[in-house]
C-alpha cells in the first residue's frame, strides 16, 4: 500500500515537473490582451504599443492593447488581478504603487494579486521653475525653508507622478509647499507665468519648454541623469539623500498564479524586445530610457517601490481616498 502510495506521488511530482516546461513552450497559445488601465496616447499607453508589438512579432501572436481608465487606473488593475493566470491578460501601468498607497480600500492586493514581471522604462521627473525665479536647486529648497508653506508646486492631479514627486522632494529636502493639482495642460504654463513657483515634470513634459529657455532645469529626480537633459544635475548630485529621487516607470504585471515559467518567458520576450533598435529608437523619443532587471530584481524593486509610496503618503500626510 506504502509502495502505491509513493509511486503514486512520484507520478503527480514528475506529471508536475513535465507540465511546467509545456506551459511555458506553448505560450501564448492565442492572441494576448493588454491591459493599459489609462487613457490612450500618454507615455504608458505609448510603451506598451511599441514594446508589444514587437513581442507579437517575436512569438507570432498579436497581443491587443485595450485602455480601461478609470478610479485612477484600478479598474483596470482589477480587471488583470481578477483575470485567468494562463499569461494571455496582462497589465501594463506606471502607478500601480502609487494607487496602492492613495487608496485606502482596493479591490485586489497590489502584492498577493499581480506578478511583477518587468520594467518596460522609465521616464526621468526634473525639477523646474520659470521666470529666472531660481538658479538651483539649493536656491529653491532655501526659500521653501525660509518662507515655510508659503512656495507652490503644480501637478496634473492627486497621486500622479509629478504629485508625488515633488512630495518626495520635500520630505528629503525638509520643507512643505502648497500643492495645486491641474486638470489640464495648463500646469507648465502656470509655472511660466511665474504664478507656481516649481513643479516636478517628467521630462517629456517639459523638454520642449526647457529647450525654449521658458523653463529652467534645476535637478533630475533620479539616481542618474537623464540622456534628454545629461547637462542637468540629479538630486543626488545637488546635495539630497537617495530617497529625494523618485522613480517613474512603466512596467508588466500578471496574475499572481500565473505559472512561474510563464512570466520568464514573458520576462524573456519582454527584454529581447527592449534590445531592438527600432524599439529602443521609438521609446527615446518619448522620453523613455532603460531599465534592466532580472525577473527577480524587478520583483525586489517593486517590493521596495510599493513600501517607498506608503511611507510618502503617510510622512508627507497625503489623504488616502
Amino acid at each position: 500500500m506504502i509502495t502505491m502510495l509513493c509511486r503514486i506521488a512520484l507520478g503527480a511530482f514528475l506529471l508536475i515537473a513535465a507540465l511546467a516546461p509545456v506551459q511555458a513552450q506553448d505560450w501564448p497559445s492565442r492572441n494576448v490582451t493588454v491591459i493599459v488601465p489609462i487613457p490612450a496616447g500618454v507615455t504608458s499607453d505609448i510603451v506598451a504599443r511599441v514594446v508589444f508589438e514587437q513581442v507579437g512579432r517575436q512569438v507570432g501572436h498579436t497581443f491587443v492593447v485595450e485602455n480601461r481608465p478609470g478610479a485612477g487606473g484600478t479598474i483596470g488593475g482589477n480587471l488583470v488581478a481578477k483575470a485567468t493566470p494562463d499569461g494571455h491578460t496582462l497589465l501594463v501601468w506606471g502607478a500601480i504603487a502609487a494607487a496602492n498607497a492613495l487608496y485606502e480600500k482596493l479591490p485586489y492586493d497590489t502584492l498577493k494579486d499581480f506578478t511583477p514581471v518587468a520594467a518596460l522604462g522609465q521616464t526621468p521627473l526634473v525639477v523646474v521653475t520659470g521666470g529666472g525665479k531660481y538658479k538651483s536647486l539649493a536656491e529653491l529648497i532655501a526659500a521653501a525653508k525660509a518662507n515655510p508653506g508659503k512656495l507652490n508646486y503644480a501637478s496634473v492631479g492627486i497621486g500622479s507622478a509629478a504629485h508625488f514627486g515633488a512630495e518626495q522632494l520635500a520630505v528629503s529636502a525638509g520643507f512643505s509647499a502648497q500643492h495645486v493639482p491641474f486638470k489640464g495642460g495648463e500646469w507648465l504654463t502656470e509655472v511660466i507665468a511665474g504664478r507656481i513657483d516649481f513643479a516636478v515634470s517628467p521630462v517629456t513634459s517639459a523638454f520642449g519648454l526647457i529647450r525654449s529657455g521658458k523653463l529652467v532645469p534645476l535637478a533630475i529626480s533620479s539616481s542618474a541623469r537623464s540622456a534628454s537633459l545629461p547637462n542637468v544635475p540629479t538630486v543626488l548630485e545637488a546635495g539630497l539623500a537617495a530617497k529625494a529621487a523618485y522613480p517613474f516607470y512603466t512596467a508588466v504585471f500578471v496574475p499572481a498564479k500565473t505559472p512561474h515559467a510563464i512570466a520568464e518567458k514573458l520576462h524573456d520576450e519582454v527584454m529581447k524586445a527592449l534590445t531592438m533598435p527600432a524599439v529602443k529608437e521609438r521609446l527615446a523619443a518619448v522620453g523613455v530610457e532603460p531599465m534592466p532587471m532580472t525577473l527577480k530584481e524587478f520583483g525586489a524593486f517593486f517590493e521596495k517601490d510599493v513600501a517607498g509610496n506608503l511611507e510618502l503618503v503617510k510622512t508627507a500626510k497625503i489623504p488616502r481616498r
